[in-house]
């Protein structure tokens, strides 16, 4: 983009708009760059140039800049309205799922245009609140191709997401991914151009590839790609409307919610699970039922609604205790329910201040997790047991659980394990001042490991 000669007036006002300085604006620049996996040394200097209008800012930077007006704003703020690009080098919306998913997968099999653009946005997270499934569905139903499409094909597409969900938990996010996402684009989606032979058998292949979708999305997002995960996760709801109105879309709405919680950007997530339990109440099982409860629960806390999530807690045990019926395919991937429901209570008393309650629900977790199997949770589990255990001041045994977390994340590609591994450097610099045993040989073990 060419250098502006005049003052940039738009977004002089937008920043006087929030009542923020510059300072202030380019350390939430900074933070949402790190969220979207790329680090900026972007300082008030850098805003002042662009205000001025001696500079612009390059890449991914200006949407940076549009989330961040729009997170101190409280409402959505375009690159357009602060004057940096003009509205056909917005990214566009793709009202037709099917196209939508196809492109995702096809950009992100070329690594150009998608990833270079996609930012998580905390307005993203809403967008199944204002979503007009019916609209979508007629005009899928009138593009209907010709060729017939069998329960063999529809068999494929799950046993697929089945084999790249289990190497994920064991390799990581980067294992795989290019591979799941050219095979989602060239031959998943395209199936649902076709014709069935049955409504049940139409709604069977809209979830299977939704679910697959949900992988590619959450491949994304342990990779810290949040753009790109809350693209594959926005179209795998809409896919998942067509499957199921009722629970798998409620599903997806948790998968954005969630998303947002492990960003720390709780706006909207009480909405949008409030809005998964009124679409899924009634249509799913209770293990199911007790997910979404959960992740209420953490929407809760995370806005220090600390009575409605300890309610939401007790929702979930309840729920976890109905044995109503099989779980569906779209929420096992996560794993068994009672270890996902331990895990995120934990995460919730972490809100609450209840490190000793955090440390139980962390090692109750382990418990329910099969170690080969589900190699990655164990890995974060035994690092998130390490901290509580730190909060505790218990510094011998927070050292032997993030080292057993270190061995557990050898041969990973996973953004997730690296930031966990970061995020216990400058305990491990104090626990070596003290001569804690073993923290000295661990800090050496994380600085190999992130090297």
């Amino acid at each position: 983009m060419a250098a502006q000669r005049e003052p940039n007036f738009r977004l002089r006002d937008a920043i006087a708009a929030v009542d923020c300085t510059y300072e202030a604006l380019a350390r939430d620049v900074r933070r949402i760059a790190a969220e979207n996996g790329e680090i900026l040394q972007t300082n008030k200097s850098a805003i002042s140039h662009w205000a001025n209008g001696t500079r612009a800012p390059s890449g991914r930077v200006a949407q940076y800049l549009a989330e961040a007006l729009s997170r101190r704003a409280g409402r959505t703020v375009t690159q357009t309205e602060i004057g940096l690009q003009t509205g056909d080098h917005e990214e566009p919306a793709e009202s037709d799922p099917i196209l939508a998913v196809t492109d995702l997968g096809r950009a992100d099999v070329e690594r150009r245009r998608f990833l270079a653009i996609a930012v998580f946005t905390t307005a993203g997270v809403a967008m199944p609140l204002g979503y007009d499934h019916e609209a979508t569905a007629r005009m899928l139903r009138a593009r209907t191709g010709t060729s017939l499409v069998g329960a063999e094909d529809v068999d494929v597409v799950r046993q697929i997401t089945a084999a790249f969900s289990a190497a994920d938990e064991r390799l990581g996010g980067g294992h795989g991914l290019t591979t799941v996402t050219a095979y989602l684009a060239d031959t998943a989606a395209p199936m649902l151009r076709g014709r069935f032979p049955s409504e049940a058998l139409r709604r069977a292949a809209f979830g299977a590839v939704a679910e697959l979708a949900y992988l590619a999305g959450w491949k994304h997002h342990d990779l810290g790609q949040e753009g790109a995960a809350q693209r594959y996760y926005q179209v795998g709801y809409q896919l998942a409307c067509e499957a199921d109105s009722h629970g798998h879309a409620a599903w997806m709405m948790r998968a954005l919610a969630h998303q947002a919680l492990s960003l720390k950007q709780p706006h909207h997530c009480v909405d949008l699970v409030e809005g998964a339990l009124r679409t899924g109440l009634g249509h799913v099982d209770g293990q199911t039922e007790a997910l979404l409860h959960i992740t209420h629960a953490r929407a809760y806390a995370a806005v220090d609604e600390d009575p409605l999530a300890a309610r939401a807690l007790l929702a979930a045990e309840d729920a976890l205790l109905r044995d109503d019926g099989p779980q569906p395919s779209y929420s096992r991937v996560s794993g068994p329910a009672a270890g996902t429901v331990a895990s995120h209570t934990a995460r919730t008393l972490t809100d609450l201040a209840d490190h000793i309650g955090t440390e139980q629900q962390h090692r109750d977790a382990l418990t329910r997790w099969d170690p080969e199997k589900y190699k990655r949770v164990h890995a974060l589990t035994h690092a998130d047991l390490g901290d509580s255990l730190a909060a505790q001041a218990r510094a011998d045994e927070a050292v032997a659980a993030w080292t057993q977390a270190l061995v557990l994340m050898e041969g990973m590609t996973s953004d997730r394990t690296r930031k966990a591994i970061t995020s216990i450097r400058s305990t491990l610099a104090v626990y070596q001042r003290r001569r804690v045993p073993g923290a000295a040989d661990l800090a050496r073990r994380a600085r190999e490991a992130l090297a």
